[in-house]
């Protein structure tokens, strides 16, 4: 569709729409760093579009209570490895899903593709159950480990990888004595490096905002990561909601760097397959 030949009404119109739905998405951002600069009592009295004086309380009401940086660092040393290994034997899995012929791949695939449907908490207590008899509990093995086996990150780099490298670029690569692990550092991974950052970014936001499973698995307070950092923000008979929103300000600085950093990553992974006119 081009713009630019619609008439000048109808380019109003979508460019009014795209405008407001920008806004409808950067207000709740806009309004919890506003928030963050507030005390409990102007929050609680009124709805305020520019900040107030109050951010360094906050922030010093945060550290009386957690040690929000511990738990930073925390996040970074569970989320950065994670998505290290994810992406590294996702793409493996899905370069040999996408690539090799043999017997039962596809109903190999699709069993990959069925865990998908299993909800996480629907398996948590068996493996709170294998992680205890392990050793791991209150350690970041466990959290670290399981993406190992990334089924959605499979599932999108394999579409990626069959639809944007050529079995014959391959072949050529293979005529030339290059072999398998060769192709996979130097062939696959830069040309899927689209669908893989794409894909390791949205498993870095659930990665970092994951809550559930640090919850029931790590018992020590310094190991806690941000979202339980921040739930233990709340006070014993008062919650301070100025305190909690820098938190979550905080929290999120790094998924927003990472995706504007990444954006132009992000857009080329998500139009896989697309027509070009």
């Amino acid at each position: 569709m081009n713009l630019y030949k619609q008439h000048p009404i109808q380019r109003a119109i979508l460019y009014t729409f795209l405008v407001l739905l920008a806004l409808l998405c950067i207000t709740p951002f806009y309004m919890m760093i506003i928030n963050s600069t507030r005390s409990n009592v102007e929050i609680s009295r009124n709805v305020w579009l520019t900040p107030g004086d109050q951010l360094i309380r906050n922030y010093q009401i945060i550290q009386s209570r957690v040690n929000i940086w511990q738990g930073f660092y925390n996040s970074m040393a569970i989320t950065v490895p994670s998505i290290v290994l994810a992406a590294f034997f996702s793409s493996m899995t899905a370069y040999g899903f996408a690539k090799f012929k043999f017997k039962g791949r596809e109903l190999l695939f699709w069993i990959v593709l069925g865990t998908m449907m299993i909800p996480q908490q629907l398996g948590l207590i068996g493996y709170y159950d294998l992680v205890a008899r392990m050793g791991l509990l209150d350690t970041f093995a466990p959290l670290i480990l399981p993406m190992i086996a990334n089924a959605g990150m499979v599932f999108f780099i394999r579409a990626y990888i069959e639809q944007s490298i050529s079995d014959s670029l391959i072949e050529a690569a293979v005529i030339d004595g290059a072999g398998e692990f060769y192709i996979f550092y130097r062939l696959i991974i830069p040309l899927a490096m689209p669908a893989i950052a794409t894909m390791s970014m949205f498993t870095f936001i659930v990665k970092w905002n994951d809550l559930i499973t640090p919850m029931v698995l790590l018992h020590s307070m310094n190991k806690f990561p941000m979202p339980l950092v921040i739930s233990n923000i709340r006070g014993l008979y008062e919650t301070n909601y100025g305190a909690i929103y820098l938190g979550v300000t905080i929290s999120i600085l790094p998924i927003l760097l990472v995706v504007i950093f990444f954006s132009k990553a992000i857009i080329r992974g998500l139009t896989i397959g697309a027509v070009k006119g």
